[in-house]
């Protein structure tokens, strides 16, 4: 596939600071990283991207999942950024890891928050009752975010039981206001690419040992999008590695309990200045 050598991502730039880019995951646009955002800006010059076929990334044609490689070293070229931490969520933490593989001497660190070297799935089959719930749960929460009414009545039938274990106002706020529009703002030539790596059998075990910056790998015990076995497994084989397993969590865990991770980042990050 022809590389896009002109085309230039939309970034979210806060802070001074050392460096810290922020990679969201899919569906996602950079808002989604505002939990991270928000509580490292005051001491980091917090980096969050929309990725290619994203948010306001809006790309040029169909594109491969590598595109996204060039599209990063090209935006911190941009930003003059030689070395910085680097946060990935989901597929975030994928691009991460390839970041890290590819230009090792510009990742300094790297936190993986729900998400794997060969990501599996534990996701029950999805039926049109979820999808309905889904619906409604979505825009009535877009409407009122956080309506308890709609949380119990819609919301828990819903496929959001499966992305968060913790039913509470508090994260259905974030869905409403950077789930659904990172939802709606996600191109399909982002799902195309991201389901031919899929379907090729992404899978960087074996490279992992080639990692050398510090890890950090964060995971939700009853994650079934990126479950917590292949995180852990993740962890496992590289070289310099600390895992944190939150307990009644799921994919979305860091909007379901943001003080907590965001400070375990903070103490692993404190530890290796």
């Amino acid at each position: 596939m022809t590389r896009q050598t002109d085309f230039q991502l939309h970034v979210c730039v806060k802070g001074e600071g050392f460096p810290f880019l922020l990679l969201h995951g899919h569906p996602g646009a950079s808002g989604s990283l505002s939990v991270f955002a928000d509580y490292f800006c005051s001491r980091y010059r917090t980096i969050a991207p929309d990725l290619r076929g994203y948010g306001k990334s809006r790309p040029p044609g169909p594109f491969a999942m590598t595109d996204h490689l060039d599209d990063l070293e090209a935006l911190l070229d941009r930003l003059q950024v030689d070395r910085c931490w680097v946060l990935g969520w989901s597929l975030g933490g994928i691009l991460g890891l390839e970041l890290a593989l590819r230009s090792p001497e510009r990742v300094v660190g790297l936190v993986g928050v729900a998400t794997a070297a060969c990501p599996r799935s534990s996701h029950p089959p999805v039926t049109a009752w979820d999808l309905a719930y889904t619906g409604i749960a979505g825009i009535l929460n877009r409407f009122r975010p956080g309506w308890r009414w709609n949380i119990e009545t819609f919301g828990k039938r819903s496929l959001f039981r499966y992305l968060v274990r913790r039913q509470e106002p508090s994260v259905y706020r974030y869905l409403a206001i950077e789930g659904v529009s990172a939802y709606l703002n996600t191109r399909p030539e982002a799902t195309d690419a991201l389901q031919e790596a899929l379907r090729e059998g992404y899978d960087r075990r074996d490279k992992l040992d080639r990692v050398r910056c510090p890890c950090l790998w964060l995971a939700g015990e009853a994650d079934c999008h990126i479950t917590r076995q292949s995180s852990r497994e993740t962890a496992l084989a590289l070289p310099d590695c600390q895992w944190i397993a939150y307990p009644d969590t799921a994919h979305l865990f860091p909007w379901e309990i943001p003080e907590i991770v965001c400070s375990d980042i903070e103490a692993w990050l404190s530890a290796r200045r």
